[in-house]
């Protein structure tokens, strides 16, 4: 039964137990049940939602650690409820565009209800005959990241050689479609036969190739790229950079969106190879995704238009239950999700 507005309800939520050095484990976290009032403050633009997705990213991990400087987005805070982008219905609220009923995604709480005080900053969903998850994923911010770090940052070329690693995860999956879309030649890696199957056969990558199986990964881009690298799409980070930048062309781009070999490192690795980005003219640029929601519904109605005509697929794997989301998260970093790795807080 559907709670009342106003009312008080259990809520439970995952909370961050104690910060992380190192590698995090599930430990590091805890679910716990606390209260929700389902009632916006008296007065306030603030709205409250029911949480029925919320998204595990690997971005997350940094917000797990204390840092002495600032990074780019805040830590955790001990005891409190672990946030990130989710799907959600609205079901109460004080602001004159959102509705209560209206289906949204945003910044929220890993947990069942999150009051939202802001609620400027979220999306309505604009294509509610998806399933909703999407909104987790290839319409959400993973989408937006590949959609932006790929033709803004990258400036695919029809004929362009392109590389992706991490290729079969939320953001790599569809950078190689959309590259394929532009009529580039694209080449992913992989950490499972499984996933390096799926990206030849779901995702029409020309080729891929497991690297956990690669005794040398400089010789392995040089025999799929005999004619070396356009664009490198950055998810890794560490020895895969390492050979990139060696079997890059003059004037490549490598739009750098993550480095998840490096988050559980204490001592980061280095690259001793830069000098290449000289020698062969490269850009190498990183860039956040939040800096590109001002054209958010722009890609979401492009990105709509992909999948209805089939020309975009998508694989996710969905946790069921809050219960499962510290180990859903840990999982990103062993490689054990295939595809975009989601809870599910509640079905509707």
């Amino acid at each position: 039964m559907a709670a009342a507005a106003g009312e008080e309800v259990a809520n439970k939520r995952v909370v961050l137990k104690r910060y992380v050095t190192g590698f995090p484990s599930e430990d590091d976290m805890e679910v716990v049940t606390a209260t929700a009032s389902l009632a916006v403050p008296p007065g306030s633009t603030a709205m409250v939602v029911k949480n029925l997705y919320v998204s595990c990213d690997p971005y997350m991990r940094g917000r797990m650690t204390k840092h002495e400087r600032p990074s780019y987005v805040p830590d955790f805070v001990l005891g409190e409820v672990l946030v990130n982008f989710g799907v959600s219905r609205v079901i109460a609220s004080g602001h004159p565009d959102f509705k209560v009923g209206d289906l949204v995604w945003g910044m929220t709480g890993w947990e069942e209800y999150t009051l939202v005080p802001k609620p400027e900053s979220f999306f309505k969903i604009h294509h509610p005959e998806f399933p909703l998850s999407y909104y987790a994923g290839v319409l959400g911010m993973p989408g937006l990241t590949a959609w932006a770090g790929f033709f803004d940052v990258g400036k695919p070329k029809k004929g362009d050689y392109v590389f992706v690693s991490a290729a079969s995860g939320a953001v790599g999956q569809l950078v190689g479609q959309l590259a394929k879309l532009t009529g580039c030649y694209v080449v992913g890696s992989a950490g499972s036969d499984e996933k390096v199957n799926l990206l030849k056969t779901r995702f029409g990558f020309d080729e891929a190739f497991n690297y956990k199986k690669e005794q040398d990964l400089d010789a392995t881009l040089r025999r799929y790229f005999p004619e070396g690298i356009d664009i490198y799409f950055e998810n890794v980070g560490g020895p895969t950079l390492e050979a990139v930048l060696s079997n890059m062309r003059n004037h490549g781009r490598i739009p750098v969106c993550g480095m998840i070999s490096q988050y559980n490192l204490e001592q980061p690795e280095g690259v001793h190879n830069l000098f290449q980005i000289v020698a062969k003219r490269l850009r190498m640029e990183g860039f956040v995704v939040l800096d590109y929601f001002s054209e958010y519904y722009k890609f979401e109605e492009e990105m709509a238009g992909y999948l209805k005509e089939g020309k975009i697929t998508y694989v996710e794997d969905i946790a069921e239950g809050l219960e499962r989301a510290p180990a859903a998260l840990i999982g990103l970093y062993s490689g054990r999700n295939v595809g975009k790795q989601l809870v599910a807080v509640a079905r509707e």
